[in-house]
């Protein structure tokens, strides 16, 4: 009967370091694709066209995909989070598509609210994940953005420019990268 405990247990610390592993290599992979979008972003964000049209689009779509990511990893939690999080994230790609059709004040009101309840999310992920370490950048990241949004919505009227997107997308990619870089500490001191 121990060695059935032990076996478990093993099996429990294996599913956590994959875990661990996987998240350390999303974030390595969101930071840079938060950087890149970023400097795009500033290139095309003076007014509404079709580049930054498709980057407003693409941001939230690429979400999705990074939460399907992370809801599929062994021993992903919390699992209803992640589900909230992709319905967030869908729900922002089709509201900013609608919202690019009217002015950019729109889509920073429709940016901002998602700003907001993402926020919320990844500070409510980030807690729960608190043990796997690296998590205090993400949960500084949830609660700067949900303020980060509260100041699109109360920004947006008479904005002329997406620009404040950028920094908002770079600073989310630091903190990003600050927590891959301490899992991956993390991860190295194990072994």
């Amino acid at each position: 009967m121990s060695s059935s405990i032990e076996t478990g247990r093993t099996g429990i610390a294996k599913d956590t370091a994959g875990a661990t592993d996987r998240l350390r290599n999303l974030y390595y992979v969101r930071f840079g694709f938060a950087v890149i979008w970023a400097v795009l972003v500033a290139l095309t964000a003076s007014t509404l066209n079709p580049a930054s049209v498709a980057l407003l689009v693409i941001y939230p779509v690429f979400d999705v995909v990074a939460a399907v990511v992370d809801f599929r990893t062994p021993g992903a939690r919390p699992r209803a989070l992640l589900r909230v999080n992709m319905a967030l994230s869908l729900l922002t790609a089709v509201g900013l598509a609608a919202a690019v059709a009217s002015d950019i004040p729109d889509v920073l009101r429709v940016w901002g609210a998602w700003a907001i309840t993402a926020g919320i999310v990844q500070l409510a992920v980030a807690l729960s994940r608190y043990r796997l370490g690296g998590q205090w950048a993400m949960i500084l990241s949830g609660g700067i953005s949900t303020l980060a949004g509260a100041r699109f919505l109360m920004t947006a009227d008479g904005a002329d420019s997406l620009t404040s997107l950028a920094g908002y997308a770079t600073l989310g990619g630091v903190f990003f990268l600050i927590s891959a870089t301490r899992l991956h500490r993390r991860a190295a001191e194990a072994t």
